[in-house]
């Protein structure tokens, strides 16, 4: 976000607002620390905030807009997504995808993106002399829709595109784009590292369920 200050003169406090920590993603109402606030553009503030979080208490730097709206956070929140029995190495591969479209570099989230498919496929024990070989196998192995495999593919061209001088499939390597790569790859995560363990837990009630008759 590009910023020109027209005036350094202190403004009044803003309101307490609420967003996302991008420290520990607690979700709350945050308050200004310190009155260091400027105007800018003639519309906007910028400020301090500290996390309500008893646990995090980390400092973030914020820009304010009209009506009290959160313009811009820093360091700035990334997109969420569920952990739970993904592998770590995994969730660091992908947490680097999503730190660099939080940061508007999107090439870079793009092959990131591509290299988590590399990391879930050497950690099915995928077999195949390319990366095309191995979403193959790995379709034949666990329990996964088609179409998740076939947006797997097409992640794996979206990364090849990000990763050459000239894009060869696709149009642009944008924000829209990888967005929507994102989507893709958490529900990805979602069948390879999580169905099976909601499908456990149902089994499991099921089991409960005919013990208690």
């Amino acid at each position: 976000m590009d910023i020109n200050y027209k005036s350094n003169k202190f403004t009044s406090e803003f309101s307490p607002v609420s967003f996302t920590c991008p420290h520990c993603g607690h979700k709350g109402i945050f308050h200004q620390i310190v009155n260091v606030l400027h105007n800018v553009n003639g519309d906007c503030r910028f400020g301090t905030v500290v996390c309500p979080s008893q646990e995090c208490k980390s400092i973030s730097f914020i820009i304010i807009g009209a009506k009290n709206r959160v313009l811009q956070v820093y360091p700035s929140v990334l997109i969420d997504f569920d952990k739970s029995n993904i592998p770590t190495r995994i969730i660091e591969v992908f947490e680097e995808a999503l730190k660099a479209h939080s940061v508007g570099c999107f090439v870079a989230s793009a092959i990131m993106i591509r290299k988590t498919l590399e990391v879930i496929a050497e950690d099915k024990k995928s077999t195949g002399k390319n990366l095309k070989e191995r979403i193959e196998d790995l379709g034949s192995k666990i329990m996964i829709p088609k179409e998740l495999i076939s947006a797997m593919d097409e992640l794996r061209l979206f990364g090849n595109d990000a990763a050459h001088v000239e894009a060869k499939v696709f149009e642009n390597i944008g924000k829209e784009e990888v967005e929507i790569s994102i989507e893709f790859a958490k529900e990805i995560l979602k069948a390879v590292y999580q169905y099976e363990d909601l499908l456990s837990k149902l089994r499991s009630l099921k089991k409960k369920s005919i013990e208690n008759k």
